[in-house]
């Protein structure tokens, strides 16, 4: 079964969503699915080939491709993820909490015009530099499915909701706060407000200022900057998330213990934070560094 099969299937999702809290007691959930789902119904091609990550077979390159972007009905289009929502709910049965997930606008547009991951992002600078109008009507697209999407999962029995703009640290602040900013207020503007939202950049220590104007409730941290250094940044009254450099769970476990304690300590006992690590998780990831981590977490913050 391929990715996008497993995405599609339900069960199947819901099972790989629920593996982790069975197995090691995490405090949260998060969806199994992908941040390009959407970009599927937008009719871009989107493909996962083994070893080669995301591919869309019809990037956006012309005017003419944003302008022909159809509407999507994603309860049609997206029907399995909410469906996928459904039954984690309730194989969770109220002991866990269920976190659902979007990628942001503006990663998604990186996607869809680059065809792929990418290294600098050319083809992406130069739509936004040399078509500014047509950037913002993809954007306000963009926008539009990422928020439907979203609420969609809400409705289904999302408990939280994360957007994931993984790229959008290779911006310099002030193409964010007129190419981006704006988009995201809107974004979150629209957002049901009855569940925590959470806004999660990587590469971000030049703009946090600009990602907490974005509107989330908590605003995530990578590991490119000290907890303390970021909260205070971001606002003592805004929740943080974060920020274990994934690849430390590769360390000894005392050094990954050592490193939780020191994360804990610089958020000096305030409520509002949530220990994650500063970004997705490896393939490669032993699985008793996991294990060290939660417990390590667990054990250091109990009160």
């Amino acid at each position: 079964m391929g990715f996008l099969d497993l995405c599609r299937t339900p069960e199947v999702a819901a099972e790989v969503t629920v593996q982790p809290i069975e197995r090691f007691g995490m405090d949260a959930a998060i969806l199994f699915a992908d941040i390009l789902l959407p970009l599927e119904p937008l009719g871009l091609g989107l493909s996962f080939e083994k070893g080669d990550g995301p591919a869309l077979a019809r990037p956006i390159r012309q005017v003419a491709d944003v302008h022909q972007l159809p509407a999507v009905d994603v309860d049609e289009s997206l029907a399995f993820v909410f469906e996928t929502v459904r039954q984690v709910r309730q194989r969770l049965d109220g002991k866990t909490a269920l976190i659902g997930f979007a990628g942001a606008p503006f990663t998604l547009a990186s996607y869809a015009i680059e065809g792929g991951g990418s290294r600098n992002y050319l083809e992406t600078k130069r739509f936004m530099y040399s078509e500014p109008e047509v950037w913002q009507e993809l954007m306000r697209k963009l926008v539009k499915v990422t928020v439907d999407y979203l609420n969609g999962q809400v409705a289904a029995g999302a408990q939280a909701i994360q957007v994931f703009d993984s790229w959008v640290g290779h911006l310099a602040p002030e193409d964010y706060e007129t190419a981006i900013l704006p988009h995201m207020k809107d974004l979150f503007s629209q957002l049901d407000s009855s569940v925590p939202t959470i806004y999660f950049g990587t590469g971000t220590p030049g703009i946090l200022e600009l990602i907490a104007a974005a509107g989330s409730d908590v605003v995530g941290i990578d590991w490119r900057i000290r907890m303390n250094e970021a909260w205070a940044r971001v606002g003592h009254d805004r929740a943080v998330q974060g920020n274990l450099d994934p690849l430390l769970l590769f360390a000894p476990p005392e050094t990954i213990r050592a490193r939780v304690r020191q994360i804990l300590e610089e958020t000096e006992g305030r409520p509002g934070h949530i220990m994650n690590l500063g970004h997705g998780i490896l393939p490669q990831t032993p699985i008793d560094s996991v294990r060290c981590f939660v417990d390590s977490v667990h054990e250091l913050s109990a009160r």
